[in-house]
């Protein structure tokens, strides 16, 4: 996932003590980007767990860093969420032809008599200083048995 563009501004001041006084301090800790939000989508059955999230860090060399942090802003109006550890596969990603990484992976599941849209937001910190806030909105349905949506 990419974040959006960085802008830079540059203030030219006229007088030497105004530029001190604008200048940050030495060994001031850099500002924090604001989090960038992101909206997704999922679908499934009522009363079943529904993947909504996969949360990982691949490195350059195609191992794992250390995984995101995730907070629960804003809950579900008609079901839970729940986070778990647990490996993930994949081919092709990015510059790694196969890897197999540890991930968080969040899964809503709805009230069992709950049809409709539901939505959860999460704010996902990744070990880099980037930050996003996910709004999912799942969309659930009651079929007969065996029929997908």
């Amino acid at each position: 996932m990419r974040g959006g563009p960085v802008v830079a501004v540059m203030l030219v001041a006229a007088g030497a003590a105004l530029a001190q006084a604008q200048a940050p301090a030495p060994n001031a800790p850099a500002p924090t980007p604001a989090p960038s939000t992101v909206e997704r989508n999922a679908k499934g059955l009522a009363g079943k767990p529904i993947q909504v999230g996969i949360y990982l860090n691949v490195q350059p060399d195609c191992s794992s860093g250390p995984l995101p942090s995730i907070r629960l802003v804003t809950p579900p109006g008609n079901g839970t969420v729940t986070i778990k550890r647990g490996k993930v596969s994949a081919t092709n990603y990015k510059q790694c032809l196969a890897l197999e990484v540890p991930g968080f992976i969040a899964f809503y599941q709805s009230k069992t008599d709950f049809a409709g849209t539901d939505t959860v937001t999460l704010e996902v910190k990744f070990p880099q200083g980037r930050t996003e806030v996910q709004r999912i909105m799942i969309n659930v349905g009651v079929g007969p048995a065996g029929q997908k949506i």
